[in-house]
Order: structure tokens, then C-alpha cells, then sequence
């Protein structure tokens, strides 16, 4: 699951949802169906306001959903920007306590007013964290985040797209010139990366000035793409020609020095760089890990919990897998196992773009099979088509193995399960079927597309996410298939399992990095002992832990809340138990918080047994 800080914030909006208070006058007043009606629409107005209002403000965003409003610009990262947007915030905290009744609201509403009023709340108590982060590390950033953006989301249909961008890339020099002061900031606070993640970034931002018009040889990654899509356009040739000779130019005069300035500052900065890993490092370290861990998972578990819980899951998943293991008679320990699963060559694509080819086919055929059966899992299903694509090569070098990207809103762009070829050693064969579900279809396709498509409920909840939700769905949709008879192969059945270790050995391992100050190698150590993932996994899921603390424990947390909740559901309701209806309320509210989730299968539990 394939993130900007941009969608990082939209996906780490976790909050846990609790009653909201109202007045006396508020609770005595008899509200007629007219009443409810005007105030849930005043209500609906204000969030459809604040979400378009906060589109506006942000190009990026606007791009992302397929708009070509500030199709030229990019986001400000100065801190007189996040000062402007928390005095939004607080403004419309405030209009909505003092102007929105809710007791005056309908049901979808109320639930409206309760994300909208703790989304606030969370991002005005979390203001004090905002330079607890990396802006430039080897999962995101904005090195990487400008030719993604351009490549996957700039779309050029005439001349004004292309010269669009052209314009953004000559103001890349201006935002990179932000992005080297927010980095400063956070210096002077004592928050700088870890030694690590300095020679990928680099490599990385090196990648995008490989190639033409900055040396000799094939063609620059983004002067490629340009290239293509004015080739795909019915334009007269001379202005053609002139869109391509300006493109050139703010490559080689502007985007060339920004990316060497940024590198620049990047090598000097790793000088001063330590190999100290986790978040306790920060100023107020231990707080912020533990807001961070309460946004992500939506709970109120500690970090104690969860460490637990995930050393209980991955003893119970090693139980399983030695019965596979005894399955195919293996002889001898999972250890041995894991090593021959990690070793023999049955399990993996040659390393070539035939083989890389073969592995997009075969995980399109998997998607296909799962599609042709959805009906027996959904009564909704999205509208927008998903593809199968290579992550780019640009970035495939140090990005995670697979992610999606949802579609646009508008149909322009299908949703993408971006699969990670740079070396297929690293994307065995048996967990190919886990993978393509819980990217692609049942998966992400499903939460995140059907939420966009969603009638009746405001815009902040179709783009809004909770990373529990949302990952922990993903998880989920691992797991349904073996219901449905998938997972035939007891190698594919062991890749599944495979998958869910690795979630279980996230809880451990974030927070030992995190609370209990693991190192990386002690990190990495636990991940080779307890998992058949290649060395290469290990350190970059180690790294990913280290610069994205928390973020990582959603996973395995969404899925125990959905599987403890469908359990709890089978067992009031026994034959009036329809999969399909429960899937269609845990999908059809969009992105929510776990005690929401549980609230909403509570209600339709109560409803069917009534």
C-alpha cells in the first residue's frame, strides 16, 4: 500500500471519535423533520465550503483530483502556511460549535459534525508536532513527489496543460528553496534523518538529472514523459516544437539547479546526521509517539498493548505456517523454511523484463479471477476501472514493494496497483495473490474508490482517510480470499501468511524502535529471524519504521477490529448473517475511526435483529 506528505496527512488523520456535548436548551428543544432537514443542509454547506475552500488552497490536491484550477503551481511550504491553515482550523472549529446544532442534525450528519469537530481538534492539538517528521526521506517527499506528480497526475490535453507544465517545473527552484528551510527548521530543533536515508534521497534526486537535455544518452525521466504525452497530441508541429524547446529549457535552467541546490544542501547535511533511529529522539519524543500512535491506530492502546499483541500474533502465525510446512513435508525447522522459501528459485521471475512482464500478467489474471467473484462478497462495488502497473524507475529503487493510487474523481485516471519490479527476487511468487488483494481488488480499490464515489456525505469524508481503516481493510482483503477457496497452492497460502507476519512483526518493531530504543540492526535481526522476507524487505521495512513512526502499526490493528467485529456480528445474528451486507457497512460510510466502525456495525446488527 504506494505517499507525499500531503496524502501522508490525509492518511494518518486517525482520531478516536467520542460523544459531542451539548447544551441543555440544545437537548430541551423538539426539533420537527423540517428543522433537521435545514440544519443538517446548513451543516453539509459548511463542510462542502471548508473542503473546497481547502482544495483551493492546495494545487497538489487539486491535480490530485483531476482539476485544472492552479494546474501551474505547487503547494507553499513556508511556515507562514501552516500558521494560515491552523488559524482556518480554529475558525471552523468555532463556527461549527457555535453555529451548528447537533442535535439538530440527522443521523449521516451527526457523524459528520463528529469526524469534522475531532479532525480539527486533532490537527490544533498536534500543531506542536509539526516539524516531528522528514519531509525528505526514501518513502516520500517532494524530490520524489515532483516527478511523480508531473508523470502520473499532469495530464496534457492541449496547449495550456503543456505549458502548465512547463511552468511548474520552472517553479520548482521556489519550492525546493522552501523545502531546504523547512529542513533548517527542523535542524535547529534537533530533528534531522538518520545517516541512512541520506545516500537514497540523494541517489534519488540524482536519478531525475540522468539522461537528456542534462547529459548525453536516452532521455531524462521527466523529459520522456513530456515527450510522450506532446506526442500523443493533434497540435500544429511549430507550436509544438516551441512547447518542447521551453520544456527543455526549464529543465536545463531551472529544475537542473533546484535539484542541485537540494542535493547540495542534502550532502552537507549528512555530515551532521547521526544513527540514532527513533522518535524518542525528538524533543518531547515519548508524547509525540504516543499522539502518533493514537492517530494512526484510532485506539487507545498503548505502546506496551501493542507491542504484545503483536509478539502474540506472530507466535500464533508461526504455528500455521509449520503446518504447511508439514504439508509439502519439509523436513526441518521454520527457520530452514524460511530459507528455502527465500532461496529456491521455483518461487521467483527471472530478474528480466520478460519475467517482470510475466509477473504484471499473472498478478492482472489473479485481479480478474477475484473480480469475476466480487458479487458473492459485495452489494457495492466501485465504478472506476484499476490497472496494473510498474512502479517507475525513477523511484523503484528505494520505494516499498507495492502501493495503490486511487482514481480521479472525474474518471480521467483509473485507479493503479503499482507493483515494485526493480529486483523480482524481492516479489516471490507466493505472495503474489495476497499482494494483488489487498492492492488491488478486493482491496484498496474497494474502500478507497468506492469512498470517492460515495452520494450523500460530505467531500472531507470521500479524500479523508484513517490509516487503521484503511490498511487494516487492506489486510483484511488478504485473508477473505482463503474463505472463497483461493490460496489453493499451500506455497501461495504460506505467502499469505507471510504477509500477515510481517504486519504482526510491524507492531513489534515499531514500537522497539520507537519506545524501547531498538537500533536499526536490532530491528532488522527481528525481522530476518521471524519472517521469510529477503534482506533487502527487512531493512527497508526498518527504515520505513524509522522515518514514518507508527504509521506501520495500522495494518495488523484495522484487520483484529474487522475480524472481531464480523465475528461478534456471525455470532448475534447466526443465519440472518449476510457477508455482503456487512461488507456494505463497514465500505459505504467512507474512512472511519475503529469506534466508529464498531458503532456503525453495532446499529446494523440491532437493525437486522430487530
Amino acid at each position: 500500500m504506494g505517499k507525499t506528505k500531503l496524502f501522508y496527512a490525509l492518511l494518518m488523520s486517525g482520531l478516536t471519535v467520542g460523544a459531542c456535548t451539548t447544551t441543555s436548551s440544545e437537548k430541551e428543544k423538539a426539533y420537527t423533520k423540517e428543522d433537521i432537514a435545514a440544519e443538517s443542509k446548513k451543516a453539509n454547506d459548511f463542510f462542502e465550503k471548508s473542503f473546497n475552500e481547502k482544495v483551493d488552497r492546495s494545487p497538489t490536491f487539486q491535480t490530485y483530483l483531476g482539476i485544472k484550477k492552479d494546474y501551474d503551481k505547487w503547494d507553499a511550504l513556508t511556515e507562514e502556511k501552516e500558521q494560515e491553515e491552523l488559524e482556518i482550523t480554529k475558525k471552523e472549529l468555532t463556527y461549527l460549535t457555535d453555529s451548528i446544532h447537533f442535535e439538530g442534525l440527522d443521523a449521516q450528519t451527526q457523524l459528520s459534525y463528529k469526524l469534522f469537530k475531532l479532525n480539527a481538534e486533532k490537527e490544533i492539538e498536534g500543531f506542536k508536532y509539526r516539524h516531528h517528521s522528514y519531509p525528505v526521506n526514501q518513502m516520500f517527499g517532494w524530490h520524489s513527489q515532483v516527478p511523480s506528480l508531473l508523470i502520473n497526475m499532469h495530464q496534457i490535453t492541449n496547449a495550456s496543460d503543456a505549458e502548465a507544465y512547463i511552468t511548474r517545473l520552472q517553479g520548482v527552484s521556489t519550492l525546493f528553496d522552501q523545502l531546504i528551510e523547512s529542513l533548517r527548521i527542523r535542524e535547529e530543533k534537533g530533528i534531522v534523518p538518520p545517516k541512512f536515508v541520506f545516500p537514497m534521497v540523494i541517489d534519488d534526486s540524482k536519478n531525475i538529472l540522468r539522461g537528456e537535455p542534462f547529459e548525453q544518452g536516452e532521455a531524462s525521466t521527466l523529459w520522456a514523459d513530456f515527450s510522450r504525452k506532446m506526442e500523443q497530441l493533434d497540435m500544429d508541429k511549430g507550436e509544438k516544437g516551441k512547447l518542447m524547446d521551453a520544456c527543455k529549457e526549464a529543465l536545463v535552467n531551472d529544475l537542473k539547479p533546484a535539484y542541485e541546490k537540494l542535493i547540495a544542501f542534502l550532502e552537507e547535511q549528512e555530515t551532521r546526521a547521526t544513527t540514532e533511529d527513533g522518535a524518542w529522539k525528538f524533543p518531547e519524543g515519548e508524547s509525540f509517539y504516543n499522539f502518533a500512535l493514537g492517530k494512526t491506530t484510532t485506539t487507545n492502546l498503548t505502546a506496551e498493548e501493542i507491542h504484545q499483541t503483536g509478539l502474540k500474533e506472530v507466535e500464533r502465525i508461526h504455528g500455521e505456517m509449520r503446518e504447511i510446512m508439514n504439508k509439502v513435508g519439509f523436513e526441518g525447522d521454520l527457520q530452514a523454511f524460511f530459507a528455502f522459501m527465500k532461496e529456491d528459485e521455483q518461487f521467483y521471475y527471472p530478474n528480466t523484463d520478460a519475467g517482470k512482464q510475466e509477473y504484471l500478467d499473472s498478478a492482472k489474471t489473479i485481479i480478474d479471477k477475484m473480480e469475476a467473484r466480487l458479487d458473492e462478497l459485495f452489494l457495492t462495488r466501485p465504478k472506476a476501472r484499476m490497472v496494473v502497473k510498474r512502479v517507475e524507475a525513477f523511484r523503484e529503487k528505494s520505494a516499498g514493494k507495492a502501493f495503490y493510487q486511487a482514481p480521479a474523481p472525474d474518471g480521467s485516471r483509473p485507479g493503479t496497483y503499482y507493483a515494485n519490479l526493480y529486483n523480482t527476487k524481492n516479489m516471490p511468487k507466493y505472495e503474489m495473490e495476497a499482494l494483488a488483494f489487498h492492492e488491488g481488488i478486493p482491496g484498496h480499490h474497494m474502500d478507497r474508490t468506492i469512498s470517492q464515489e460515495l452520494t450523500g456525505i460530505p467531500k472531507f469524508r470521500k479524500y479523508g482517510g484513517y490509516t487503521a481503516y484503511v490498511e487494516g481493510w487492506g489486510l483484511y482483503c488478504e485473508f477473505i480470499p482463503k474463505e472463497m477457496g483461493f490460496y489453493q497452492n499451500p506455497y501461495s497460502d504460506f505467502g499469505r501468511l507471510a504477509m500477515e507476519l510481517w504486519r504482526a512483526c510491524r507492531l513489534v518493531v515499531d514500537t522497539g524502535i520507537h519506545t524501547k530504543r531498538w537500533t536499526r540492526e536490532q530491528g532488522i535481526e527481528y525481522y530476518m529471524t521471524n519472517t521469510p522476507g529477503s534482506e533487502r524487505e527487512c531493512v527497508r521495512m526498518v527504515e520505513r519504521h524509522i522515518v514514518m513512526p507508527s504509521q506501520a502499526t495500522a495494518y495488523k490493528i484495522g484487520m483484529l477490529k474487522i475480524l472481531e467485529l464480523r465475528k461478534s456480528a456471525q455470532d448475534q445474528l447466526g443465519d440472518k448473517f449476510d457477508i455482503r451486507e456487512f461488507h456494505d457497512v463497514v465500505l459505504t460510510s467512507g474512512a472511519v475511526p475503529l469506534n466508529v466502525l464498531e458503532d456503525l456495525v453495532n446499529d446494523w446488527v440491532a437493525s437486522k435483529k430487530a
